[in-house]
């Protein structure tokens, strides 16, 4: 019986301290990566505007090739979606919406998690002159997460930090060849 005390204990501790960790953590979190490509600034920006484009490009939807993709509207433009759907759990079912743009510097989407956890986060490209033909990407990734979810921030880097680089990597060896 008093081992059945001592890890209760234990556990109790442990759930304790994840909890006021999660207490004296920020909810809100941000990852940025970027990139630089040899091209000018107005073919990169003209590629990565159009989402369908992240067929070629983005981890997620590589990862399963089954995933269903689903576009609705004027790629490019506000107002346009992307809805995913996959038996994968690393890919799940969710949606995208280009939510605004601003010509030749930026490009925002939300996107709506459904699966495997439901969940809102945007994501920002922005695009930046270097020289003629150099362009510096800059994608953020941000959001919001409640108490004591939120202990995920801690980790978000290494979670997605990882998978955002690749998709800016796989987009450079496209656009430079």
């Amino acid at each position: 019986m008093n081992i059945l005390f001592i890890i209760l204990g234990v556990v109790s501790t442990i759930v304790l301290l994840l909890l006021l960790t999660a207490a004296l953590i920020k909810k809100e979190f941000l990852l940025e990566k970027n990139i630089t490509i040899n091209k000018p600034k107005r073919d990169v920006f003209n590629y990565l505007k159009l989402i369908r484009n992240q067929e070629y490009y983005s981890v997620w939807v590589m990862k399963d090739p089954n995933v269903k993709l689903v576009y609705t509207g004027i790629d490019g433009s506000v107002g346009f979606k992307s809805s995913w759907e996959s038996n994968d759990r690393n890919v799940g079912i969710g949606e995208q919406e280009i939510i605004k743009i601003e010509d030749d510097k930026s490009i925002e989407v939300e996107i709506r998690f459904k699966k495997p956890f439901e969940g809102t986060n945007w994501a920002r490209t922005t695009v930046s002159e270097l020289g003629d033909s150099q362009t510096k990407i800059t994608n953020t990734f941000f959001g919001k997460n409640k108490f004591p979810i939120n202990l995920m921030n801690l980790m978000m880097d290494k979670m997605i930090g990882k998978d955002l680089q690749q998709n800016l990597l796989n987009m450079k060896t496209i656009l430079e060849k």
